[in-house]
């Protein structure tokens, strides 16, 4: 599939209908009951604010008639200065009404719109935060980002601009069109046999040019994502010496691009040149009817010229309202995309009772588990005679070349996952018959990749106990050999880490991330291989700060380095989703053969071992 072809793919196809309609009235939900009486306010003021726009028309058209004043003779008199300064004093209040009405109807919305959105932002975070691991694996990152930006502004956008105007749109179109008949039926009656049709052709042939408009946004953004890719792998690129294939790329890209933006040009100019030849023909067309009408004395001057702006009017709210009606298309997709994520269910929507105690005493226990990862349902990784035991206060390393379970061990653990098949117990009791958050509330995970939130040391320490104190915080650190290197600082504990902590070097992002578990005081700790990556000062600091870390804890290592290993009180040993071997480091090395004693005789580690 081209670049083009998944851009036109990924678009939003939003078109109407009755179910997205209903389904959009959701919103008046979270608007509080006064301000859905603000809001309806507010479209009153809308109401009042289009209706006085068409008294424009006709006080200029009284005015005129003031000025161009005949006896019955036909001959030109003076002006009627009352008339003027009457229609004078009445376009003040027409502007003074439209002025204040404008603003109050604006000032409603925004407001009305803001404490709606606000009640959908929340809703939305707290119903993608609270999804399991599997939907945030199967959604793309960049579409879920998209409805917090792109849905809600869209929303935003259409209840405080789209939809007031397109109600005013259809406002000002009948009361023109009711005025226009007013004034003169004759001349009415000629513009609805031409003018409406002129209007639709010129939408018609304006959503040809908007889709051409739209391929060229296309080749503009495929042209982004090159020029974004090739500068963010700009080592790659210089590595491999393709500065010439990325020019190259770019290039022809960028030459299609011309081509498009050139043909949307030309349709451009002939769009541009139907609306002078048709449209502005038509009215001047019904000018010169309308003159006729004049010199025959059927009408005033200053009728003609109401006429004429009322049917601008009307023309102008047709073209505006066909384009607000797209904008409030876009709108109901938004509308269902967010909607459609605040109504998936969380993890947490059935939770059993919440003030059960994890026994976290007694022993962890997997049993015959038979489970398979739903992007791979056809490749199990356990096949239902998966067996491990975790006993309170032991340390059981895993170990085994990658793609044995190791990972999935500690997935299933921590229940991001769900087994297909068997079950994991503490104590005689289901995990899965245990409040999730409260489960969680009793373990800490330290990755092998730290990732730290931007914002102080301090910070992402104390998100493993919000509640924590400073002093505590500072223990915290102590326990991880992480206060000296902090301290040193000339912010100290309130030093930005930076973007995912870019400014700390990976030993001290690891000793961090090792205080925020310690803070959390878990009981059952799960750490994915934290020395891996680190040189050899990081690893011997970390080192120091994962033995205190595990003492009087329950804890599952996933080991990739066999130094790593030799304290643990138990050593498994795990390939293709099955264990090979079990015991201490001393038992298994008297073993005869053993894939461990191999291991380490060989110096093979863990992770380089063939499957």
């Amino acid at each position: 599939m081209s670049r083009r072809e998944q851009l036109e793919r990924d678009l939003p196809k939003s078109k109407f209908s009755w179910a997205s309609f209903r389904q959009s009235t959701r919103l008046f939900r979270y608007m509080s009951p006064a301000n859905r009486w603000l809001f309806a306010l507010g479209t009153f003021f809308l109401a009042i604010s289009a209706g006085s726009s068409v008294l424009f028309p006709k006080f200029l058209g009284d005015m005129l008639d003031g000025i161009f004043v005949y006896d019955p003779k036909g001959i030109q008199t003076a002006p009627n200065l009352e008339t003027l300064y009457t229609v004078a004093r009445w376009f003040v209040v027409l502007f003074a009404v439209q002025a204040l009405f404008s603003f109050g109807r604006m000032a409603i919305y925004v407001k009305v719109t803001e404490g709606m959105t606000l009640g959908l932002r929340r809703d939305l975070f707290r119903s993608v935060i609270g999804q399991n691991m599997a939907f945030h694996h199967s959604h793309n990152r960049g579409d879920l980002l998209s409805r917090f930006s792109a849905d809600i502004a869209q929303i935003q956008d259409t209840f405080t601009t789209n939809l007031a105007m397109f109600i005013r749109q259809i406002l000002i179109m009948v009361a023109g069109l009711i005025m226009i008949f007013k004034t003169s039926a004759d001349l009415a009656l000629l513009m609805l046999g031409s003018f409406p049709v002129i209007v639709i052709v010129a939408l018609f042939f304006g959503r040809f040019i908007r889709k051409i408009s739209r391929q060229v946004q296309d080749f503009t953004a495929s042209n982004n994502v090159i020029a974004e890719e090739a500068l963010s792998g700009i080592v790659n690129v210089k590595a491999f010496s393709n500065e010439d294939f990325e020019s190259e790329r770019y290039t022809a890209n960028s030459t299609q691009l011309m081509k498009e933006s050139v043909w949307r040009g030309y349709w451009r100019g002939a769009f541009s040149s139907f609306i002078i030849l048709c449209l502005f023909g038509s009215i001047v067309w019904l000018i010169y009817r309308g003159l006729a009408m004049v010199h025959a004395g059927e009408m005033g001057v200053g009728e003609l010229v109401n006429f004429m702006l009322l049917t601008g009017f009307v023309g102008g709210s047709i073209g505006g309202m066909a384009e607000q009606f797209v904008q409030i298309q876009k709108t109901l997709g938004s509308v269902e995309r967010v909607l459609d994520l605040i109504d998936s269910p969380t993890e947490f929507s059935s939770e059993p009772n919440a003030d059960r105690v994890p026994p976290f005493d007694q022993e962890l226990r997997i049993q015959n588990v038979q489970f398979a990862y739903p992007s791979r349902p056809d490749n199990a990784v356990f096949k239902g005679e998966f067996n491990l035991t975790l006993k309170p206060g032991e340390t059981l390393a895993l170990v085994g070349p990658s793609g044995g379970g190791k990972s999935t061990v500690a997935q299933l653990l921590y229940r991001f996952y769900e087994p297909q098949a068997g079950q994991i117990l503490l104590g005689d009791t289901s995990i899965h018959d245990l409040p999730l958050k409260t489960y969680r509330q009793h373990m800490a995970f330290v990755p092998q990749e730290v990732v730290l939130f931007a914002g102080s040391i301090g910070d992402n320490i104390r998100y493993g106990n919000p509640n924590a104190t400073q002093e505590q915080i500072e223990q915290a650190a102590q326990k991880a050999y992480a206060h000296d290197f902090i301290t040193a600082f000339a912010d100290g504990y309130d030093t930005l880490v930076g973007d995912r902590g870019v400014l700390l070097s990976g030993g001290q992002k690891q000793r961090v991330a090792l205080a925020r578990a310690i803070i959390r005081n878990p009981q059952l700790l799960i750490l994915d291989e934290a020395t891996s990556a680190l040189d050899a000062e990081s690893e011997a600091w970390v080192q120091k700060a994962l033995i205190e870390l595990m003492k009087g804890r329950t804890a599952l290592v996933i080991a990739h380095r066999l130094s790593t290993v030799r304290h643990a009180d138990r050593i498994a040993v795990m390939r293709h989703g099955q264990i090979l071997e079990i015991g201490s480091h001393p038992e298994l090395m008297n073993l005869e053969n053993g894939l461990y004693r191999q291991m380490v005789e060989k110096q093979i580690e863990p992770s380089d071992w063939m499957a």
